[in-house]
């Protein structure tokens, strides 16, 4: 199991957008409220990291039309261009293409948080406990990105095929670079559109689809060493991740709790098999719950949701030791004044848990 080489012990992690035009100043927010477990911070002022397009490069017939991407099926280098893509996903899989030139590495025009992040990796004085990336999941990544005649790629077999292994490979190539400092690398796959799952716009997919697509993008991040999770910020079908080989389940626990706890049977065996809990404690939804919202009363809100896990079987240190205390979603669209509050709630809760984790309380 993966996560025998990370002991989550409440420590606080960030989801990764956050509201400024710096990534420099995003990464001093960062490190100065997470830096147990620092990430790359994406930054949706700048269209380009969206969080789909940031991760589009490198599939096979995209197409850039002014503001409009698509994947053009109809071009006469199609063919050729999927072929190349097969041949080169089988050479980055087998560690064979350089890293910086791989058509599955993350570009400094789209991804700049993420070499923000390794340069300043490089000049603490003493090395964090881990580091965490994110990719877009391929379940809200295959029904946003649509083909030439606006058809979501996800119902097309060979351009989802493409698509998974696109964002499994951008997940390898992170672990294979983050490992380079020597710490536990979490990637975590953001997946808000798992929100829809079984509604009338995603009625032809089906949980076997979703799950064999989930399977590949772990696997890929296993294989190199890494922790795999899967973020939901609403709710969803939550057996599908509890099942997955997914290492980390992150939810928005502040607003979802009582759908989570809906599936017990998961929920135990996940946390007995030695796997995380990333709470969502800490409310982004609306500033009037950041407003609201105290490091006391969210810890108060916490203990009273982690009794009903504890009433489970799972002892309260356990739940603690394999706990991280998180935001329940991104803070890319919130007031830089209410992103900060959330960082700083975050830590303050981390803060207290740890601490009761000390005292064995």
């Amino acid at each position: 199991m993966m996560v025998e080489n990370f002991q989550a012990n409440a420590l606080p992690l960030l989801v990764g957008s956050l509201p400024l035009g710096d990534h420099g100043n995003a990464s001093e927010l960062v490190f100065k409220h997470t830096p147990e477990i620092p990430l790359w911070v994406q930054l949706p002022v700048y269209k380009e990291e969206g969080m789909i397009f940031q991760f589009l490069s490198g599939l096979p017939g995209l197409t850039v039309e002014e503001d409009k991407a698509f994947i053009d099926t109809t071009s006469k280098t199609f063919d050729d261009d999927l072929l190349s893509f097969y041949e080169d996903y089988m050479a980055d899989a087998e560690g064979k293409t350089d890293p910086y030139q791989s058509r599955f590495a993350l570009k400094a025009d789209t991804a700049r948080g993420f070499f923000t992040l390794t340069e300043r990796i490089g000049l603490l004085p003493s090395p964090p406990v881990a580091l965490k990336g994110q990719v877009t999941g391929p379940i809200t990544f295959g029904t946003a990105v649509k083909n030439q005649n606006g058809m979501a790629i996800f119902y097309d077999e060979q351009l989802r095929d493409a698509s998974v292994k696109l964002l499994a490979q951008k997940a390898r190539w992170q672990v294979r670079q983050l490992s380079r400092f020597g710490r536990p690398v979490i990637i975590f796959f953001d997946e808000p559109a798992l929100a829809g799952l079984g509604s009338s716009e995603f009625i032809s997919i089906s949980y076997e689809e979703v799950s064999a697509c989930f399977e590949e993008v772990i696997q890929a991040v296993h294989d190199e060493g890494g922790l795999a999770g899967i973020h939901v910020c609403a709710n969803t079908e939550w057996s599908l991740i509890l099942e997955s080989a997914a290492d980390i389940v992150n939810f928005d626990a502040y607003a979802y709790f009582d759908k989570f706890i809906l599936y017990a049977d998961q929920i135990k065996a996940f946390m007995e098999s030695g796997r995380i809990i990333a709470w969502g404690i800490v409310p982004t939804s609306s500033p009037e719950n950041i407003e609201r919202e105290t490091t006391d009363s969210l810890i108060a809100q916490w203990e009273e949701k982690a009794a009903e896990i504890e009433a489970l079987g799972i002892d309260k240190p356990v739940i603690l030791a394999h706990s991280l205390i998180t935001p329940s979603c991104g803070t890319g669209s919130l007031s830089l004044e209410h992103a900060t509050k959330v960082l700083r709630l975050t830590k303050g809760v981390s803060d207290r848990l740890r601490e009761n984790l000390r005292l064995g309380t």
